[in-house]
């Protein structure tokens, strides 16, 4: 009779065991799974920032040649204007 008992309350305590072994298996990888998805939806938007600016730098390349291309990139980066034009220079900036 003892010895039943004693093998039910084994029984209970190992069945407990497991249970409590499950659920915190559970929520670990709920956990990882949680930290997976927040990884991908920040690669995600690289992806998304990469694209875009492939698609500037494409723009670019087809417009490099261009006189208007050229004219922005004198004025803005070299500073070069054409000859007897006036130059207003913000200063608040």
């Amino acid at each position: 009779m003892k010895n039943t008992k004693t093998k039910n309350i084994l029984k209970k305590i190992l069945f407990i065991g497991i249970f409590i072994y499950i659920i915190y298996t559970f929520f670990t990888q709920q956990v990882t799974l949680n930290a997976y998805k927040a990884e991908q939806e920040r690669y995600s938007e690289q992806i998304a920032q990469e694209k875009d600016k492939k698609e500037d730098l494409e723009n670019t390349k087809q417009n490099i040649n261009s006189e208007e291309y050229i004219e922005e990139v004198a004025r803005e980066k070299l500073d070069m204007y054409y000859p007897n034009e006036r130059v207003y220079i913000d200063i608040s900036k």
